[in-house]
């Protein structure tokens, strides 16, 4: 299992089409994908690859996430999701 830690820059967070691009992402990889708070708000994780999931974490710009993913392909998938997240979810 590897991990990494980043801040959601986009103004609109995770919500709705920038949820529905992360999510998306995520499904392309056969790791198992957990994404939790860590910015001292209520905690919370979820799975990554479920949009209502994402979706109710409520992530907003600024929330600093943990990005966890355990299996074969967990590399790819933390660099992946990492980087579309620090391009702004595309936007």
């Amino acid at each position: 299992m590897i991990s990494s830690v980043i801040f959601v820059n986009n103004p609109s967070g995770l919500h709705a089409r920038p949820a529905s691009m992360f999510v998306m992402k995520a499904k392309q990889f056969s790791s198992e994908i957990i994404l939790r708070r860590i910015d001292g708000q209520v905690p919370f994780s979820c799975n990554a690859k479920s949009l209502i999931h994402v979706l109710s974490g409520g992530f907003s710009q600024g929330t600093c996430l943990e990005i966890q993913a355990d299996g074969p392909d967990e590399e790819e998938a933390i660099i992946s999701l990492v980087d579309l997240i620090k391009n702004d979810l595309g936007t």
